[in-house]
């Protein structure tokens, strides 16, 4: 594993982790920080973790004022962008410290990045789709990327919609995202958990997000527990909001792939394929 990507055979699942010690290559967690837990300090214990592994240490933004003297102390870079929420810019520049590190010997890159709340329009769609940008970088790279995210600054709504792209968590939360949607290679993606008429605005806005950067997408859904009318319709309307998308579903079980059909959208000019 490390920086040439995660050992053969691997597949990457969704869980919870209890501290930051757990943030294993690969991950991409979204750190939802308790107001009462001492935040500078888990920030360092997780960038002295790095050094004693061997990792690069590369943080976005000042983290909460955190960034002075800890990372100063170490080997880490600090990425103080003009527009943090630029997912161009942001991920350009972490594969660049990545492709660094890989020259320099590191066993990993190690992200943290406390990410700010967002207000203007389509400001938190533009989230997800960095969110799954990075989560792709950790998936191919073996990179490990921490989100950091402190619930009262944020809009309940948007938090979930961008909890659902972490195929990881930690921390306080009101409740779990119904669903992940988390990548498992290039242009593929896995989807866990229920997509029902409350989740269906998520899943379009996540689908949205991806298809910006990959006109054809598979998803798997052999984890995924059920998926109702209101999310197929998400499912379509996200493949036919750009032109030239085409989305292949894998995995469906066998009630799913009858509701599909029962729905009417198995049939030409849909630009999404239910596999057998």
């Amino acid at each position: 594993m490390g920086l040439d990507g995660r050992e053969g055979g691997e597949v990457r699942a969704a869980r919870a982790l209890a501290t930051l010690d757990e943030v294993d290559v690969g991950d991409h967690v979204c750190w939802r920080v308790d107001a009462a837990a001492p935040f500078p300090g888990t920030a360092r214990a997780y960038v002295a973790d790095g050094a004693l592994y061997g990792d690069k240490i590369v943080v976005v933004g000042a983290v909460g004022g955190v960034a002075g003297d800890t990372f100063r102390a170490s080997a880490a870079v600090v990425l103080d962008l003009p527009d943090p929420g630029d997912a161009d810019s942001v991920l350009a520049a972490v594969k660049r410290e990545a492709r660094t590190a890989a020259r320099e010997g590191y066993r990993s890159v190690r992200v943290l990045a406390e990410r700010m709340p967002v207000t203007e329009p389509g400001a938190a769609h533009d989230l997800m789709a960095q969110e799954l940008r990075l989560d792709e970088f950790a998936s191919e790279c073996g990179a490990m990327v921490v989100c950091a995210f402190r619930p009262s600054q944020w809009q309940a709504d948007t938090l979930e919609y961008v909890a659902s792209v972490h195929p990881h968590e930690m921390g306080t939360r009101a409740e779990r995202p119904a669903f992940r949607m988390f990548s498992t290679g290039v242009g593929s993606w896995s989807v866990d958990g229920v997509i029902d008429s409350q989740g269906a605005a998520a899943f379009n806005a996540a689908l949205r997000a991806a298809l910006r950067y990959t006109p054809r997408m598979r998803l798997c859904f052999g984890r995924l527990e059920m998926i109702d009318a209101a999310g197929m319709g998400a499912l379509v309307e996200a493949a036919n909001h750009l032109p030239g998308r085409h989305v292949v579903v894998e995995g469906a079980n066998e009630t799913v792939r009858l509701c599909w059909e029962l729905a009417g959208y198995a049939a030409p000019g849909v630009p999404v394929v239910m596999a057998v």
